[in-house]
């Protein structure tokens, strides 16, 4: 555990507060870009991946708020605060979880290249690999039509049942990476314990011809077991014949027991270990759905394309690693500027769902007000993450953006190529264009006296001004494939583990998520009773009643 309990406790922390000041209002992204022709090749940074064919991301770190000493004491910063001890005993197996003494060891999930990888001196490779094999075979037997359903039918439709990361990252990666997928299949995702979500995903599916993948590492998880039954009674009205389950349900699960008393073969069980956080999982056999619907082949390029980037991250210098980069700019506008968002925005419509899989990556990795030590933070942790596609973006809160009194540091995403270059690439260029204008706009703005040039009348000159000095992270891809998703999933990964080193907090417990849920079950019992409810406040005793009239209880 490193040896200080507060980032602010950090030499550095207090020269970048002198930095800071030193900057003051006077820092401004088109003189640095006058004072430094050379500035956007100094703070750009290619990632050449070798897991597919050696093509380019380049992220331009160029309009952010920075200068060549600022980025120096960023890196001393990271330094201080063990950043690459950590980094280090993360690879290694070590038990960077302490609050439940547990590995995480999610890279291991991904590892390609075959790298020794243990915890406890006990080797993860072979396990993983194994895995790995049982869905190879798996998705490889529905794919073709060998698997068949209780009345000899091929399956057609998959319906992934799960909750939080057992449903965010395989809901993302399917739709990000639909344009690989076989499209006779079709993928429903389930997550919401609102009967909606179920039913409306069953409405359209055939008993015969369905696969159903229950996620959930305990079996025992609220929401999804209750999914997974409603799903279970709707098949037996149609199959009428409980043997006909295994045929039909496969678990993403460790928990035999619940597993078979289900009616889901053991043989159908795809595990992995403790070691592996929910919101980390789609590496793992959580991601069957994914290998289900873009093939194995496609899903092995996924992994290693993450594998690519982590080995980035593991072995590049922090002047030039670009996950460590990414999460010190975050420290910077969070800690020193007092920005307390953060967006996302692909200009690409198959990374629809992109920034929500990010929203649990970031929020509940670093939602977090507790030091390693036990302290209470002393600084802003856990920038709220949001975002939407754009161009759509742009007619909604980008205005926000350009005009608003909030500091909103900004990630563009765009692809070079598209999978659809219909009317000979318009579209893509329309959209390129739009990726370059937005970034240049927010950086530039608009003057008073450039307003008044356009013929704007005095009293309309203060509205059409724009400050401009708001920054932009751009990453421009070659094209959206398995492996450029992968790496560009982990880079958000590792940015994540930056903060958290940084600010001496465990990124990987979620002890937030379970106060909500102990409540949940304990109200259910009294929706369950007759009678009104007073056990609560004024107001949640209140509102049960209201609901238990209102819904005829």
């Amino acid at each position: 555990m490193p040896g200080f309990a507060q980032a602010t406790d950090l030499p550095t922390w207090k020269q970048l507060q002198q930095h800071h000041a030193s900057l003051g209002k006077d820092i401004e992204l088109k003189k640095l870009f006058a004072q430094d022709p050379q500035r956007f090749e100094k703070l750009s940074f290619t990632f050449t991946n070798e897991a597919d064919g050696n093509s380019e991301t380049l992220f331009d770190f160029s309009k952010n708020l920075i200068t060549d000493e600022t980025v120096k004491l960023l890196v001393q910063l990271a330094k201080e605060a063990n950043l690459e001890q950590l980094r280090d005993e993360m690879f290694s197996g070590k038990p960077m979880n302490f609050t439940e003494n547990r590995a995480v060891y999610h890279v291991a999930l991904r590892n390609t290249s075959k790298q020794p990888m243990s915890v406890n001196g006990q080797s993860v490779v072979e396990d993983v690999d194994s895995v790995l094999e049982h869905i190879k075979e798996f998705t490889e037997q529905v794919r073709s039509g060998d698997w068949k359903g209780y009345t000899g039918k091929p399956l057609k439709t998959i319906i992934n049942i799960g909750i939080g990361g057992s449903d965010l990252g395989p809901v993302m990666v399917t739709e990000a990476l639909k344009a690989y997928s076989q499209r006779d299949l079709t993928c429903h995702f389930v997550s919401n314990i609102d009967g909606t979500h179920i039913a409306e995903a069953l409405r359209t599916s055939d008993p015969e011809t369905t696969l159903f993948l229950v996620a959930s590492k305990t079996f025992t998880t609220a929401e999804t077991v209750t999914n997974a039954n409603t799903a279970k009674k709707w098949f037996l009205e149609t199959a009428n014949d409980e043997s006909a389950i295994a045929k039909h349900f496969v678990a993403l699960s460790t928990n035999e027991t619940e597993v078979t008393k289900f009616g889901i073969d053991k043989a159908n069980m795809f595990g992995f270990s403790d070691w592996v956080g929910g919101r980390y999982s789609v590496w793992s056999a959580i991601g069957l759905s994914v290998a289900l619907y873009i093939g194995y082949d496609n899903f092995h390029s996924f992994l290693a394309g993450a594998h690519a980037m982590d080995k980035h991250f593991k072995e590049t210098p922090l002047e030039q690693n670009i996950p460590v980069l990414g999460g010190l700019l975050s420290v910077w506008y969070s800690d020193f500027f007092g920005a307390q968002t953060h967006l996302v925005a692909p200009f690409d419509q198959y990374l629809h769902r992109f920034p929500a899989y990010l929203q649990q990556l970031s929020m509940e990795s670093n939602g977090k007000a507790i030091t390693r030590s036990g302290d209470y933070v002393k600084y802003t942790t856990g920038p709220i993450l949001f975002g939407e596609p754009a161009t759509n973006a742009q007619h909604s809160f980008f205005q926000l953006l350009h005009q608003g009194t909030k500091l909103i540091p900004t990630d563009f995403i765009l692809a070079a190529e598209s999978h659809n270059p219909v009317e000979n690439k318009k579209h893509q260029k329309m959209l390129a264009s739009n990726f370059f204008a937005q970034a240049e706009a927010l950086m530039v703005g608009k003057t008073p006296e450039e307003v008044k040039s356009e013929g704007a009348p005095d009293d309309l000159v203060p509205h059409k001004t724009f400050l401009g000095n708001r920054p932009t992270t751009s990453i421009l891809a070659q094209k959206i494939t398995p492996a450029t998703l992968g790496a560009l999933i982990v880079y958000y990964e590792h940015l994540t583990f930056t903060e958290g080193a940084i600010w001496n907090i465990n990124s990987f417990d979620q002890w937030g998520v379970e106060l909500g849920k102990v409540l949940a079950k304990k109200i259910l019992t009294e929706l369950d009773e007759a009678g009104e409810s007073s056990a609560h406040d004024a107001s949640t005793s209140g509102l049960i009643n209201a609901f238990k009239r209102k819904a005829g209880l």
